[in-house]
């Protein structure tokens, strides 16, 4: 098997499994909302029993278990795949061995919620580590999918100042989906139950719950602007996976906004805050990838004029000229 098809299966397997960490991380949020986090109160099995009652919130905790599982046993696969092939382990062991130093952690963080009752800060924990395992699961698929390409893809210059902006805008969504999940976790969802302002004050003191939820403000707002940029910028790119990503990334980031101020008139109703987080890890994951594609590439200026465009332009030059004389 050649390095190309090899690193083809390797991204497949690699979005399957990215694929599943996202919607274990949706589920996970609607443990949180919902209040089933005890509902099995024993770990690893639930309620002494490998299938429990069919109760509402013991099966959305028991789901929750299951797709851990299926992400388990996926990135299992993946690390055979990965250390059994020396151009994969070359390239992706890396990436490999910190997504399973970062599973067997987050498998710990999963029964230190049920031992300690879901204590916050260890919540907020369980939150932060499974982001970060998707992120390094979507670099692993990532670098997989620009080696197959590497035969069929010209590397083209960058702009300038391109890279910065996507890096510092995915680590910000980072930031702000763990200081969301901080903020579901502490209850501090309707602790400013008005926006923009928080009790008719716009600058209100950033003590306790209110503070907390105002930082999650001033951060989305940072993050909007930051975006903002990066989708300008990415204007200019040669790629056009990068050109593409930075309207998708701003359309996410408003969305965002959406969700978030919703969640403050609608009360945190559970679906809405599935969604907000989702919409999140999503943006994170456009991002990221957005960073990846324009770190295979050199720096440079902005992109060429597509082909074509320069005759066109001579030839309205031309027209005008003729126009006028």
């Amino acid at each position: 098997m050649s390095a190309n098809p090899t690193f083809r299966l390797a991204a497949r397997l690699g979005f399957a499994t990215t694929l599943l960490t996202f919607a274990l991380i949706v589920i996970g949020s609607v443990v949180r909302t919902t209040g089933s986090g005890l509902a099995c109160p024993d770990w690893p099995l639930c309620q002494g029993r490998l299938i429990p009652p069919l109760q509402f919130n013991v099966m959305i905790e028991w789901t929750h278990r299951l797709v851990a599982l299926l992400v388990s046993l996926a990135m299992a696969a993946l690390a055979i795949l990965t250390f059994a092939r020396a151009e994969l382990r070359a390239r992706l062991g890396g990436f490999m061995v910190l997504a399973l130093c970062l599973l067997a952690l987050q498998i710990l963080l999963g029964a230190l919620t049920v031992w300690k009752l879901l204590d916050p800060s260890v919540v907020s924990g369980h939150l932060a580590v499974a982001l970060l395992i998707f992120a390094t699961l979507l670099a692993y698929t990532r670098s997989a999918g620009i080696a197959a390409e590497a035969d069929a893809v010209q590397p083209a210059a960058r702009p300038a100042g391109l890279l910065p902006v996507f890096a510092s805008a995915t680590a910000l969504t980072y930031l702000q989906a763990v200081l969301g999940g901080m903020v579901s976790t502490h209850h501090a969802g309707l602790a400013c139950p008005d926006w923009p302002a928080c009790f008719g004050e716009w600058f209100p003191p950033l003590q306790g719950l209110v503070g907390l939820q105002m930082a999650h403000r001033y951060g989305a707002y940072l993050l909007t602007a930051l975006v903002l940029v990066a989708a300008a910028v990415a204007r200019s790119a040669a790629d056009r996976r990068v050109r593409a990503a930075g309207p998708l990334a701003l359309a996410l980031v408003v969305g965002q906004v959406v969700l978030g101020v919703s969640n403050v008139y609608l009360r945190t109703p559970v679906w809405l805050s599935a969604a907000h987080l989702a919409t999140a890890t999503a943006l994170m994951g456009v991002l990221l990838s957005a960073t990846m594609r324009c770190a295979a590439h050199p720096r440079g200026m902005a992109a060429p004029a597509p082909p074509g465009s320069r005759t066109r332009a001579a030839g309205a030059w031309r027209a005008g000229e003729a126009a006028s004389s």
